[in-house]
C-alpha cells in the first residue's frame, strides 16, 4: 500500500489500536513517569560505582554494568504505538506504573494492558 492509496480514516495494520491525540499525550506522560525513576536508579548506581573506581578493571566493570541496564531498558521501553499496550502491561505488572496513570485511555487499550499484566503474573505463579 502506498501513501497515496491510503485514506485518511484507514490504518495500515488492522489489529493495531489507533491512538487519539489525547491518548498519545496520556501515554507519553505515563511512559516518561515509568522510565524516569528507572533511569534515575541506574544513574545513582553508576555514580556509586564511578566513585569506587580504583583501576582499569573497575572501569570495565562499570562499562559492563551500564551495558546490561541499557539493553534491558531498550527492550522494555519501546514507544511505538503498536507496542504500547504490551509495554504498559509489563510496567503495570512490575509496579513501575499504576492504572491511575493510564486514566483517559479507551477501555479497549486498558483491557489489553490489564491482560498483559495478568498474563505475566500467571506466568510467574
Amino acid at each position: 500500500m502506498n501513501i497515496s492509496s491510503a485514506t485518511r480514516d484507514s490504518y495500515p495494520y488492522q489489529n493495531e489500536p489507533i491512538w487519539s491525540r489525547s491518548e498519545k499525550a496520556i501515554a507519553r506522560t505515563a511512559f516518561d513517569a515509568a522510565l524516569g525513576p528507572e533511569l534515575h536508579e541506574v544513574i545513582q548506581r553508576t555514580k556509586q560505582m564511578a566513585n569506587a573506581i580504583q583501576g582499569s578493571t573497575d572501569l570495565w566493570d562499570l562499562e559492563h554494568y551500564l551495558t546490561q541496564p541499557r539493553k534491558e531498558i531498550d527492550r522494555k521501553y519501546d514507544y511505538r504505538y503498536s507496542q504500547l499496550t504490551q509495554v504498559f502491561g509489563r510496567l503495570l505488572y512490575q509496579n513501575r506504573l499504576n492504572e491511575d496513570e493510564l486514566h483517559g485511555l479507551r477501555e479497549d487499550k486498558l483491557k489489553a494492558i490489564r491482560s498483559v499484566a495478568n498474563f505475566l503474573a500467571q506466568e510467574e505463579a
